[in-house]
C-alpha cells in the first residue's frame, strides 16, 4: 500500500464514516438491535463515538446532537418513524451477546 500523509489518511476515513452514515440511514429497515447482535455496534453507538470524538478536541457537544448529525433528524423523530419493537428472538440474542461479553 502507499503510504499515505496523514490529511489524506483523515479524509479517507471521514469518507468512509460518511458513506458508512449514508448507508444506514438508507436502511432504515435495520434495527439497531439488529446491529448491535451482530456487529456489537449500532448508530448509536456511533453517534456517541462522533460526540465523544468532538469533546477530544474541545468541542461542546450533547448526545443529542450527535445522534441528530449522525441520524439526519432528531433521534427521536427516526426512533418513531422507523424504530421497531425489538422481537423476543432479537432480544434473547441480545441478552447473549452481552452475557458472552462478560
Amino acid at each position: 500500500m502507499t503510504d499515505l500523509d496523514k490529511a489524506t489518511q483523515t479524509e479517507l476515513e471521514a469518507a468512509a464514516f460518511r458513506a458508512l452514515r449514508d448507508h444506514l440511514a438508507e436502511r432504515t429497515d435495520v434495527q439497531n438491535i439488529d446491529m448491535m447482535n451482530l456487529a456489537g455496534f449500532c448508530r448509536n453507538c456511533l453517534s456517541r463515538w462522533y460526540g465523544e470524538a468532538a469533546a477530544e478536541r474541545g468541542i461542546d457537544m450533547s448526545k443529542d446532537q450527535a445522534r441528530e448529525v449522525f441520524y439526519g433528524m432528531p433521534y427521536s423523530d427516526w426512533r418513531d418513524e422507523f424504530q421497531t419493537e425489538a422481537n423476543d428472538q432479537q432480544k434473547a440474542a441480545f441478552t447473549k451477546a452481552a452475557a458472552a461479553e462478560k
